[in-house]
């Protein structure tokens, strides 16, 4: 029998991270790289009631349920944890399918919007009769195996483990729906949905457990571990305007040849003009800080105006006296003079709010709190957990010889460094991911599978690591089709994309290769009978007692939406 362990949750409500979201996009720290996750969807007017076809008034799609998820699937004695998911039979007929999505690596409280005719999950269940869950990702959120974020914790916190939690939601839940306790995946087709680090999961997952899941749609799919990505950031360089690759790269090679050199006086002042003197000798940190102007791409969508944060920064090098440069730039000097004035004239304090410089930006001082904090909903260390451990993706310098808009002097070992002070107990030197190991045993580019849908963007930075990376050629075929548009990071995840023509296409692709595979479903055996109770929406004060807990910080803020 395995026994839910109520104390884990219980405790980790009254250890919420308070330094969790220091930044506006989640990240601890302005040189810490940014996580591959989904992008947030507006959710349909909050006083409009959800029913089903045939007119029953359903649950809010904010309603939270809980599964009673094992703590370590190698050994299930341990017991179980309260695992988070939201879930509508808007659109389900019996006989359709169960669309399960996980956003990955974030708290997915914000996510229930993936349940409905504005995200590509709900698309296919209007199509296809079918019934939508959004999953938590364990130790993101409040769905914790332990009741805090420690290295002892994270024993159990591996992709693999994802992987099983998948596997054992899909045989194990009984949903609240009508006939919610005959949907698994013997007896329903179940597709698996997910975007970014979560649409890997779905390659990955269709990979290791195969027959699990009928199908699969994976938006901006993370398939490859790659331990240093500098291609990261070959879509932004390509892709952004001309003028402003040109002076951006200009800079960066200035800043470079003068870091690199011996003038102390030459040094200082491009210290200066940033506004990064307090940051003192550590000149890799001042030259990784200004990978933020870049990073900010990864929050823009085929619907940004020009009013976004990226835009504002390469108009701010680029428009002189409200002319716009040439293709060529306008030359290092005014481009110097106009990313510094940049930061000092506001960027530093939208970057990083009442921190200052050294705490925001700066990487030597392991006393910082963030470094060692181990309370729960922090999605940074629970994602860095996995970078250091098993995919890296760390976003530096192109090699000598290639272009780049990033200082050589960020180069691998500098992020890797962070693993070391963020886990302390778990790295005595800084680490080295296996990559080779996460891309033997699921495949990366490899991934040969049936039912899998990969929907990819050119403007995505993360494109070089999905299926669609430069120069990998793989073939879209029937059972496998990749769609490649001209869309940003899980741009087609939303409806809204489809303003996009390329980016509709895609979704019109997707949901036909849907409706042609579920024609070939068919019922199969599975194992023994369920056992566990239908699950019920519950809140936190009728299942655990009263707990005092302190607000997470007032301008916590996901990166983009669709």
């Amino acid at each position: 029998m395995h026994i839910p362990r109520l104390w884990s949750f219980t405790l980790s409500l009254s250890c919420l991270s308070l330094v969790s979201g220091r930044l506006k996009d989640g990240r601890l720290h302005g040189n810490m790289m940014p996580m591959a996750t989904v992008p947030m969807a507006s959710l349909p007017a909050m006083n409009i009631p959800v029913t089903s076809r045939n007119g029953t008034v359903l649950p809010a799609y904010t309603t939270t349920y809980f599964f009673d998820q094992l703590i370590d699937h190698n050994k299930p004695s341990l017991g179980t944890f309260k695992q988070r998911f939201w879930h509508t039979w808007e659109f389900y007929e019996p006989g359709g399918p169960i669309i399960l999505m996980t956003p990955g690596e974030i708290n997915a409280e914000g996510y229930s919007s993936y349940l409905t005719n504005r995200t590509i999950p709900g698309l296919i269940a209007q199509q296809q009769n079918g019934s939508t869950i959004v999953l938590e990702h364990r130790f993101y959120g409040l769905s914790n195996p332990y009741p805090d974020l420690s290295v002892k914790s994270f024993r159990v916190h591996t992709i693999q483990q994802a992987i099983d939690d998948l596997e054992y939601f899909a045989k194990n839940v009984n949903l609240p729906m009508p006939g919610g306790d005959s949907v698994t995946p013997n007896k329903a087709p179940w597709i698996l949905v997910g975007g970014s680090y979560s649409g890997a999961l779905t390659s990955w997952t269709m990979v290791n457990k195969p027959g699990l899941f009928f199908a699969g749609y994976a938006s901006s799919a993370v398939v490859q571990a790659i331990l240093n990505f500098w291609q990261y950031f070959e879509p932004i360089r390509l892709h952004m305007p001309a003028n402003c690759s040109a002076d951006v790269q200009a800079v960066i090679a200035h800043i470079d040849k003068t870091f690199t050199g011996k003038n102390t006086t030459t040094i200082k002042a491009i210290q200066d003009n940033f506004g990064l003197s307090e940051l003192g000798d550590h000149l890799d940190d001042v030259a990784g800080a200004l990978r933020n102007n870049l990073w900010d791409w990864q929050s823009l969508q085929v619907t940004s105006g020009p009013g976004t944060q990226f835009y504002r920064f390469c108009d701010a090098l680029e428009v002189k006296d409200g002319v716009s440069a040439p293709a060529s730039g306008w030359g290092v000097n005014h481009a110097l003079a106009a990313w510094g004035a940049y930061w000092r004239n506001g960027y530093i304090k939208t970057l990083c709010k009442e921190d200052d410089v050294p705490t925001c930006l700066g990487t030597y001082n392991a006393t910082l709190e963030f470094w060692t904090d181990t309370s729960i909903d922090n999605n940074s260390r629970s994602w860095f957990w996995i970078v250091c451990n098993e995919v890296g993706y760390l976003q530096e310098a192109a090699p000598r010889g290639k272009p780049t808009l990033v200082s050589r002097l960020v180069q691998p070992p500098y992020d890797f460094r962070q693993c070391q002070m963020m886990f302390p107990a778990a790295f005595k030197t800084p680490p080295i991911p296996n990559v080779w190991r996460t891309n033997t045993k699921y495949h990366g580019w490899d991934v040969r599978t049936k039912n899998l849908f990969f929907a990819n963007g050119i403007r995505d930075p993360w494109k070089d690591a999905t299926i669609s990376a430069e120069g990998l050629n793989v073939k879209s075929t029937m059972q496998q089709p990749i769609g490649l548009a001209d869309g940003f990071h899980c741009s087609d995840l939303g409806v809204s994309g489809a303003v996009d023509p390329t980016i509709a296409v895609v979704q019109q692709q997707a949901l036909a290769s849907m409706k042609a595979w579920l024609k070939a479903w068919k019922p199969r055996s599975q194992g023994g009978p369920i056992k566990t109770p239908r699950a019920v929406a519950q809140t936190f004060k009728n299942i655990f007692p009263p707990i005092s807990v302190k607000p997470v910080n007032a301008w916590f803020k996901r990166v983009g939406s669709v």
